[in-house]
């Protein structure tokens, strides 16, 4: 037998850690219980799988937010020998139909709430044969629909846990996500055992994230976001606490859960972080509500250099950047500066944390050039990204096409163009979708967003590439302001202009100031929304000029 599989992260968790606690937010109130107890209800749910006639082959689907039930189910699907498929509930109706159909899920755990009512409403699109409400009761519209529906409380209390799991192997498939499907069609990505073993240590290692058991730990990455970025495994075989903060949380809850169950570490995209910040400055009613939160680490897109520092200078939190892909299974990079470096100045070390940072353990990566030449590792020559390990996939399920397109020798393109220094660091300039290439120069999005976002007053910003006559493309930059400021366009203009230390072609033609940018299912800036919405010349205007509507 290979034991390269989930096996031993949950005998490790309960056997040699039964008492500690996990902690989650639900629709009914917190709720918390031990890994002892949380080990017997997954062996009931690997029993009650198996009496539904599901094992080796099957995918089990998972349409929720981030609780003890949807972890549960994280590991009793693999452990069952199934496949855990999670699914993005914030995404349209097409596409979730779209991946439940191309996955052929044959099971859905699902959320009561608005979760629970988007599966109901697409079910006679969807050729599922069971629903299992991740909750205590079946509302009556459920009940109603054809096919098997029950609840996890009835599959946990109908069964006993089973003595012995079934035999693994780590060749075998246990996850599976989908891409955020931005320039096309979802594409699912499959995991095996073994692929679940190796990330989730590579995780849990210093090197890493450095999951510890005297952490506090609480994943606000959605659980259906590539596996929450690993934190549910590597946490669990860690024997950490854990806490899980439910359907939608606000800055508030966030805040809440963090000082009341002393949180040490988090993770999720910066725009959360942005937002707990902004409550923070109004609120009055928290004494230190930060006092036990020790690291943040962030990834899904740069974290802007004001929000790093205020944590820190504010806080005594310290932000550290991640880079990673669906395909990688999430974290691929972490930044923090090496030990030689303690000594520099704490400008020069942001440098290096502001970065996405060195390779995790087992992963190899490269720079190539447009015309297939590898990059120097000197902090200027750009490519893109390239990346190979026992963590990376090879290939996507049933699409041949993107197969040939994005994979060669087993490496990994992944669409990200980049700059490594000399000292291994990585650092992500663009996605080359997003990249903006005017007179054949390259122009980095990123850095003009950070710069932007540099601005106090500036609570987002998002870079976007419009159709030029003459240069083909040229930078046209969105920024959401603070309620209540006064900041104009001329001014940030000028502000990139003075602070930003680019080339001066690089600025943008035109900065515009906007209610809200778009996001992505998975929290990103929807940068192909802008650029569809932008790209019209009848929009174009000079830094300063009035925001009139087109004739």
């Amino acid at each position: 037998m290979n034991d390269l599989t989930l096996r031993p992260f949950l005998w490790r968790s309960t056997r040699l850690f039964p008492e500690k606690r996990l902690v989650s937010r639900t629709h009914d109130g917190t709720h918390a219980y031990e890994y002892e107890t949380f080990g017997e209800r997954v062996r009931s749910i690997v029993a009650a799988l198996r009496d539904l006639g599901l094992g080796p082959g099957d995918r089990v689907g998972t349409f929720g937010w981030n609780h003890h039930r949807h972890l549960e189910t994280y590991f009793a699907a693999p452990l069952s020998g199934a496949q855990l498929h999670t699914i993005n509930v914030q995404l349209g109706d097409d596409d979730i139909v779209y991946i439940v159909e191309d996955a052929a899920d044959e099971i859905l755990f699902v959320d009561p709430g608005d979760p629970l009512e988007t599966i109901i409403r697409l079910w006679d699109d969807l050729s599922v044969d069971q629903l299992v409400v991740m909750g205590e009761t079946v509302p009556d519209a459920a009940s109603e629909l054809d096919g098997g529906v029950t609840t996890l409380e009835a599959l946990v209390a109908e069964h006993e846990p089973v003595d012995a799991l079934p035999p693994l192997e780590g060749s075998q498939p246990a996850g599976m996500c989908y891409t955020s499907g931005t320039t096309g069609r979802p594409k699912g990505v499959e995991y095996t055992q073994a692929m679940l073993y190796a990330h989730s240590m590579m995780v849990m290692t210093p090197a890493a994230i450095g999951i510890r058991e005297t952490d506090v730990v609480m994943p606000v990455v959605p659980m259906f976001h590539v596996n929450s970025w690993e934190f549910p495994y590597a946490a669990t075989m860690a024997g950490a606490t854990q806490v899980y903060p439910g359907p939608s949380p606000t800055p508030a809850d966030l805040v809440s859960l963090i000082d009341e169950e002393s949180v040490t570490l988090t993770a999720g995209v910066p725009t959360v972080w942005i937002d707990v910040l902004s409550h923070l400055d109004e609120a009055d009613e928290y004494e230190n509500p930060l006092s036990s939160l020790e690291r943040i680490v962030v990834g899904g897109s740069a974290a802007p250099a004001d929000m790093m520092r205020r944590y820190e200078d504010e806080y005594d939190v310290a932000v550290e950047h991640a880079w990673g892909m669906t395909e990688t299974m999430s974290i691929g990079s972490v930044s923090r500066p090496k030990s030689w470096m303690d000594d520099w100045s704490r400008k020069d070390r942001y440098r290096k944390r502001r970065k996405q940072g060195l390779p995790s353990p087992g992963l190899e990566m490269k720079l190539v050039a447009e015309t297939g030449e590898t990059q120097p590792w000197d902090g200027e020559s750009v490519g893109e990204l390239w990346v190979r390990g026992p963590t990376v996939v090879n290939e996507y399920h049933q699409r041949p096409d993107a197969n040939a397109e994005e994979f060669e020798d087993g490496w990994l393109k992944t669409g990200d163009v980049a700059v490594i220094d000399e000292d291994g660091y990585v650092e992500i300039v663009d996605r080359t979708k997003d990249v903006i290439k005017s007179g054949g120069e390259w122009i980095s999005s990123i850095e003009l967003e950070n710069a932007l976002m540099a601005h106090p007053d500036v609570i987002e910003a998002a870079v976007v590439a419009v159709s030029h006559e003459r240069w083909q493309e040229r930078p046209l930059a969105c920024v959401v302001l603070d309620e209540g400021t006064e900041t104009d366009r001329e001014e940030l203009y000028t502000f990139l202009e003075r602070e930003g230390e680019f080339p001066e072609w690089w600025l943008p033609d035109e900065v515009r100031v906007v209610e809200a940018i778009p996001k992505t299912a998975t929290g990103k800036f929807d940068k192909l929304s802008l650029r569809e919405r932008f790209d019209d010349p009848r929009l174009r205007f000079a830094p300063g000029e009035s925001d009139a509507k087109p004739e």
